[in-house]
């Protein structure tokens, strides 16, 4: 049982607990140029003009065109502790660093040392400049491209004359200088710091190619590369942006009441909590609130993944981003513009995509061995060629060049991150927060979830079916008062029921406490008094044949009963029933369609428990359970089963359990703060069905990471063979190696259209 609010929560930040997997924020060590680390950046648009207000240093970085010099950066500035905050915008080639003015300098040179140029920036660079830039560069390379095959055309269909010659490599010179020398910087600055990656490796590629005379080649390796750098960077950023999307469904304006009655539109984000603001039919809501006036239907999918609208009267949350149906509402801001749940939802993706799921982790491990690896085998080709396999040595350092494109680590390395940014922002879109990379990828391997009963398989919102005087000693309203007065002043679900069943003008309670998992105690004009469980009136030794009776009727029908006591016995009976919600034995049923056994786990008495199982089609059911056996019980599955089981809560009593779990999920809408900061995933709708989604949602993302690994080298041992066999020339290389990384990069997007 739970205590339960009327409100999604989420908390970005992390929790503390330990898992039988890794998790955290690991950062590669190998300088891949791109995926790692560099591929989680921030999933929305930055808003510089607030960063600057806030004193943030802004700066624009010219080469700063790949996911890789993001980690680049970050590696940087990880000893900066003075830097709070970086917010990337790859688009627009601009950092904004959150730290104090006397670190600024600081700052630069260290990203300086790290082979990327800054240009402080005094005001944000407008959208239509980066639109603008990005369409010239776009051109550029195009440009670039047909400068290259023009060069490869003349070089094989010209007369083999010093002029066709000089033409050939004009053209080859100037399709370099249009692709733009940042990448062959960049190449060289790696160099100097002795990291190896695939700037490196081109910039190693194209200079042996032009002094070797293979300027043709050269040149189409550097537009190639150039161009798939672009698009690359552009889809990976359709992935990063698939969540911060969401932010352009609220509406910049809101209409706020006045003080003189009358109604304003301003702007949302200047609107403050407790303002008055009102929404008509067909709009979408601006802001967080709790509605004050009317009644209508909200379609939430922004923020549950429901599909159906859900009504809204008097009492009723409403969220930012929600579309109004067909009644005027009017509603009492609860948070700002910068703090509404959508807002949260989208930085807690945000923070999710810094964690890096395990299949990341072996990818970049093996990229770092890799990478070297293959760098000594192309310069063993290049020294070793002519006298092991006599060829000429121009042919020797050509196929060694030929052997670096090949290989490079590319398309293997952002294989992965791409493809769980994508599964991210699909749960998220589902109403399912993932806190990271790391617990999509784990939730495949569940085979047990432990659920919890009121909350979670229930709905929560107990009612008082029954009452019962059990001793006459007091007047029967006298009873209902002091029970109604007991109650309203715990928040348990069950406590509720009884209070607002009963209805009575609650008296002053003292000494007022609560004992986890048996009920709540006070004094009542000198009265001592507890409204607990059967448990706790054991223990008390209160209870009686005459009185166990009486309870087992109710229990046999599903409800929990309470018990009022004093210290001479028990005054009255209370019987909750709980309904089971709809999508409860759906979710049941597809969890084992998945072979993944559901286990209940409850504090209630086992035969309401077993009813209440019954109805869901749970097989296994663990009754009379306080916050440490319910542990207990996780604890010791896990020790059976190490990483296969998962937990399902929605209260202060579940939180321990659902730290435990290998994979902890929480309900957001009814669930309480403590566990939705406990839990590795949030159903933001509180709709069982999402936890068996997010188990086909972890298989299938997995699915698609593998498929990428295979895909990367597969092609790469293809075009090994080619170059061993003498087949391949450099820019099949490239071409091969770009072709293999865009191929995984859409690939893995193919989880956006996830639909469950």
């Amino acid at each position: 049982m739970s205590s339960s609010t009327a409100h999604p929560h989420v908390h970005p930040h992390r929790h503390a607990h330990d898992h039988a997997h890794e998790h955290g924020h690991d950062h590669p060590h190998a300088d891949h140029d791109c995926g790692g680390a560099a591929c989680e950046v921030a999933a929305r648009p930055i808003d510089f003009s607030a960063l600057a207000a806030g004193g943030a240093l802004l700066l624009r970085i010219p080469d700063m065109d790949c996911a890789s010099e993001e980690a680049q950066i970050r590696r940087a500035l990880e000893g900066q502790a003075a830097v709070r905050g970086l917010r990337f915008d790859l688009g627009a080639r601009t950092l904004a660093v959150d730290a104090p003015d006397s670190a600024w300098s600081a700052v630069e040179q260290a990203i300086a040392a790290a082979g990327l140029k800054t240009e402080r920036l005094s005001q944000p660079t407008s959208a239509a400049d980066t639109r603008r830039r990005q369409r010239r560069q776009a051109t550029q390379l195009a440009a670039a491209l047909l400068l290259a095959l023009g060069a490869e055309l003349l070089h094989f269909v010209a007369p083999d004359t010093r002029p066709w010659q000089f033409a050939s490599m004009a053209l080859a010179a100037l399709a370099i200088a249009l692709s733009g020398f940042g990448v062959y910087r960049k190449g060289l600055a790696a160099l100097a710091r002795g990291q190896l990656g695939i700037s490196a490796l081109m910039t190693v590629a194209v200079t042996g190619a032009f002094l070797i005379g293979q300027w043709t080649e050269a040149a189409m390796v550097m537009a190639l590369y150039s161009i798939a750098e672009l698009i690359e960077a552009r889809a990976v950023d359709r992935a990063r942006h698939a969540i911060g999307g969401l932010l352009a469904l609220t509406p910049p304006l809101a209409e706020v009441r006045q003080p003189d009655g009358g109604w304003l539109t301003q702007r949302a984000d200047s609107v403050a909590s407790g303002a008055l603001v009102r929404v008509r039919p067909g709009e979408r809501l601006a802001l967080d609130g709790r509605v004050t006036a009317g009644h209508s239907a909200i379609d939430q999918a922004p923020i549950t993944g429901e599909s159906v609208p859900v009504e809204k009267a008097p009492g009723d949350e409403v969220f930012a981003g929600t579309i109004n149906q067909h009644g005027a509402l009017e509603y009492e801001v609860t948070a700002p513009a910068s703090d509404t749940v959508l807002a949260r939802i989208i930085h807690a993706v945000e923070q999710a995509q810094g964690t890096r799921a395990p299949t990341q982790r072996l990818v970049d491990r093996f990229a770092a061995v890799y990478t070297p690896t293959v760098f000594a085998i192309a310069l063993a080709v290049a020294l070793l060629g002519p006298w092991l396999a006599g060829w000429p040595w121009l042919t020797a350092l050509y196929k060694a060049l030929v052997l670096l494109v090949i290989a490079c680590p590319c398309a293997l390395v952002i294989a992965t991150p791409v493809t769980v940014v994508s599964g991210l922002a699909a749960a998220a879109r589902r109403g399912i927060l993932i806190k990271g990379g790391a617990y999509l990828e784990e939730a495949r391997r569940l085979r047990h979830i432990a659920l919890d009963k009121t909350g979670t398989l229930t709905e929560g919102r107990p009612r008082l079916v029954a009452r019962e005087l059990v001793d006459d000693r007091q007047e029967e309203a006298r009873v209902w008062q002091l029970a109604a007065s007991l109650a309203a002043r715990s928040d348990h679900p069950v406590s509720r029921a009884i209070a607002q069943g009963l209805g009575n003008e609650p008296l002053a309670v003292h000494d007022f406490g609560a004992a986890a998992g048996r009920g709540s105690n006070g004094r009542i004009h000198d009265q001592a008094l507890v409204l607990g469980n059967h448990r706790w009136i054991e223990e008390r030794g209160q209870c009686s044949p005459a009185l166990e009776a009486r309870m087992q009727a109710h229990e046999a029908l599903g409800r929990s009963v309470s018990l009022l006591a004093d210290d001479r016995g028990v005054l009255a009976l209370f019987a909750v029933a709980d309904a089971l919600k709809p999508d409860t034995p759906a979710a049941v049923q597809q969890l084992r369609a998945l072979g993944v056994e559901p286990i209940m786990l409850t504090g209630d008495n086992p035969t309401t428990a077993q009813a209440i199982a019954a109805q869901a089609g749970i097989g296994d059911v663990r009754a009379g359970l306080l916050p440490q056996h319910k542990l207990e019980a996780i604890t010791a599955l896990n020790a059976h089963s190490p990483g296969t089981v998962g937990m399902v809560g929605d209260g202060i009593n579940d939180a321990p359990a659902l730290a435990a779990a290998a994979l902890g999920f929480a309900m957001g809408q009814g669930g309480t703060h403590v566990a939705s900061e406990a839990a590795d995933v949030v159903i933001m709708n509180d709709d069982l069905r999402r936890v068996p989604e997010t188990v086909r949602l972890s298989r299938r993302t997995h699915a698609i990471l593998w498929q990428n690994i295979v895909l990367a080298l597969g092609i790469k041992a293809v075009f090994l063979l080619l170059a061993v066999l003498g087949s391949a020339t450099m820019w099949m290389a490239v071409f091969a190696d770009m072709g293999a990384s865009l191929l995984v990069v859409f690939n893995g997007l193919r989880m956006l259209r996830w639909r469950g």
